[in-house]
């Protein structure tokens, strides 16, 4: 806000601000009114761009004091979730979930599963094969990757199709078992 608007406001300190004491009349008054109504929105943008940077200010203080906090949970859940691999390894038939009290960890196993890796390969792969069922401009994943199935080829993991071939330009998502901890 410039001095000129500061003194604009200033001209109205102490003074209610009602109809019968002010009245535009004329062109004058108009041009009186927008520079007070300057003023204010001037004086309004100024306690916005304060304000702004307090909260930023603020933002920036709770996030460094949620910065050890944050790694102390991450410390506990991989405590949690070392204890129940642990116990999941030394007892395969232990519970999937542990409840507490004051929260749960789940173990979710997913099996293995054939990814896309290679489109192209895949796309090549199932034109070749006479399928073209599964092509739609692009493959139809989800339908196609129901017929593939997982073969061992020399001692390796495979992936076959329902004819039993390999299919280049897809991999083998392993699986595994994944923890979550809540609270």
């Amino acid at each position: 806000m410039n001095a000129l608007q500061m003194k604009e406001i200033e001209e109205l300190e102490g003074q209610e601000l009602t109809e019968e004491r002010f009245q535009i009349k004329d062109q004058e008054s108009l041009n009186w009114a927008f520079r007070k109504i300057a003023a204010f929105k001037a004086q309004m943008n100024e306690t916005e761009e304060i304000a702004a940077k307090e909260i930023a200010r603020v933002h920036q203080w709770a996030a460094e004091q949620q910065k050890p906090l944050e790694q102390s949970i991450e410390f506990f859940e991989s405590l949690i979730t070392q204890y129940h691999m642990q116990l999941l390894e030394s007892d395969p038939k232990a519970p999937k979930t542990l409840k507490t009290p004051h929260g749960k960890s789940k173990s979710m196993t997913r099996k293995p599963a054939p990814v896309a890796a290679d489109k192209d390969k895949l796309l090549e792969h199932v034109k070749e094969a006479g399928m073209a069922d599964y092509i739609k401009e692009e493959i139809r994943w989800g339908d196609f990757k129901k017929t593939l199935s997982i073969a061992t080829s020399d001692g390796q993991p495979v992936v076959v199709d329902a004819w039993g071939q390999r299919v280049e330009g897809v991999e083998i998502d392993q699986g595994g078992t994944t923890f979550k901890v809540e609270v």
